[in-house]
């Protein structure tokens, strides 16, 4: 799929196509064919390989900076199902007139990008909008790691109950998303290290233009990915003390039944010897 949109002054996003394509565009490319990806190519001038980068979903974040143009791929947090949480490459491409996304599937950080929100970004600001959309996504991880907080909880109180195979999957999950959400957000705060480096080189300065307010942006996404790590770290010992805690638990209910079939065992073995003795054919 391929949108092309274009802020304007004051009202809503216009939405272009490749034949009315304009400076300061954005152009959104989701799950493409490769006939999209070389009519793209061909009218940006942007690498093929910075098209296709985010296509592989086990690309890890970085930065790539060609002649013409600032590759930036970073890892966004999505929500698969009611308790499994993963990861997907989101490539950024910024050129002299265009910034272009490519991702493999829809997600919920480009789709706050839209009509109903037009007004808190500009297209055409491309470096600040790069800023937002890496802000969107350190707040979809600490929204998700809150949903996951609260499972986690509600799962706890289930186990207290009764211990029950689906419960302890279900914690395994959400174990399962935090250490996808640890990577990623590792890789991200290398990105977003390299992209304070890279505000102070001159050959990126054309593309790469930041001002006052793009700088304090940058600093709050870099706040915001600093946040979402000390709670992943946070929240991942806490799960992984709770199985701990649950595994002690079920050995411990085990143990118990076996003392108690054993006891059992026993008791009905004396019936069992009386008569065998009283049975054998001796004086």
């Amino acid at each position: 799929m391929l949108k092309i949109y274009k802020s304007m002054e004051s009202g809503p996003l216009q939405e272009l196509t490749l034949k009315t394509l304009e400076k300061g565009s954005w152009i959104n490319i989701i799950d493409p064919t490769p006939y999209e990806l070389k009519v793209v190519g061909n009218l940006t001038e942007v690498e093929p390989d910075f098209l296709r980068s985010a296509l592989d979903d086990e690309e890890r974040s970085h930065t790539d900076v060609e002649d013409d143009s600032i590759m930036i791929l970073t890892n966004v947090p999505i929500m698969r199902g009611h308790d499994s949480y993963d990861t997907l490459p989101l490539a950024i491409i910024l050129t002299k007139e265009y910034i272009l996304t490519v991702c493999l599937e829809e997600t919920p950080v480009i789709a706050e990008f839209n009509d109903a929100t037009a007004k808190t970004f500009r297209t055409f600001k491309k470096t600040r909008f790069l800023f937002q959309i890496l802000y969107k996504s350190a707040t979809f991880y600490l929204r998700y790691l809150r949903q996951i907080n609260k499972l986690s909880d509600e799962i706890e109180l289930m186990l207290r109950d009764s211990m029950r195979n689906q419960d302890i999957l279900r914690l395994l999950e959400l174990q399962k998303g935090l250490t996808y959400f640890n990577a990623a957000l590792r890789s991200d705060g290398a990105v977003l290290d390299k992209l304070l480096r890279l505000r102070s080189n001159q050959a990126t300065q054309p593309i790469l233009k930041m001002y006052e307010e793009d700088e304090d942006l940058l600093e709050d996404v870099i706040i915001e990915n600093k946040q979402a790590r000390e709670m992943v770290e946070m929240y991942s010992k806490i799960l992984a003390r709770m199985a701990d805690t649950f595994s002690s638990i079920i050995s411990n209910n085990q143990n118990l039944v076996m003392k108690f079939l054993a006891a059992m065992t026993i008791i009905l073995a004396i019936p069992t010897v009386i008569s065998s003795f009283f049975g054998m054919n001796v004086p």
